[in-house]
């Protein structure tokens, strides 16, 4: 990730979510494991499904989705209580831990559409907080290229296969979960420590 910053100096928004209760927002930062573990590490968190959005219902399987022919990426629903843990908080760590937001369709080596930067809003206030924080990003000049973070209206979030849920946790010792996953949660723990909740908080010391 091309940082010109270190990750402890990254802004919140200057754009502020007026949000309460329980929301909902789903996140595109290529493989949906990754995204899924950093996410699952956060106090008023309450829940991270890992699934696909952009396409139709009936492409929405992982074989048909890694061909990179749907217009599907993979992407994680985040449901948080917005009084414990706000959308500028969501975003934020979306941008400087969970992925790289410069990188058009791919991260690292995981290439095609389906690994593409985007978040897809609930509504219009999701919308203009997204879209003023990427301005916001770009105009400070956080990264060494400007960011290609799609932000597009949720049509509807199709749950992924069983089997990729909570993939990072049962799979610790997993190659790519080791060598990719692993670096953004331990990125997480040090940078924001504050962010965590209890459990996550006693194995990070």
């Amino acid at each position: 990730m091309g940082l010109k910053i270190d990750p402890w100096s990254f802004p919140d928004p200057e754009l502020a979510a007026t949000e309460q209760g329980r929301r909902s927002i789903v996140l595109g930062g290529g493989c949906f494991w990754c995204t899924e573990a950093v996410y699952s590490q956060l106090d008023g968190v309450l829940s991270v499904r890992p699934g696909y959005a952009g396409d139709s219902k009936d492409t929405a399987d992982y074989r048909t989705v890694s061909t990179g022919r749907t217009n599907h990426a993979e992407v994680i629903e985040v449901v948080y209580d917005a009084g414990k843990i706000g959308l500028g908080q969501i975003l934020k760590l979306f941008f400087s831990i969970a992925h790289d937001p410069t990188q058009k369709d791919r991260q690292g080596a995981d290439v095609g559409r389906q690994y593409r930067s985007a978040i897809f809003t609930a509504d219009g206030e999701q919308k203009r907080v997204a879209e003023a924080y990427i301005a916001q990003i770009d105009k400070a000049g956080l990264f060494d290229d400007p960011v290609a973070t799609e932000v597009v209206p949720l049509e509807a979030f199709y749950e992924a296969e069983e089997y990729h849920h909570d993939y990072a946790a049962r799979n610790p010792n997993q190659p790519y979960i080791r060598a990719v996953s692993t670096p953004k949660v331990e990125k997480l723990k040090k940078v924001h420590g504050d962010l965590l909740k209890a459990g996550a908080k006693d194995a990070a010391h």
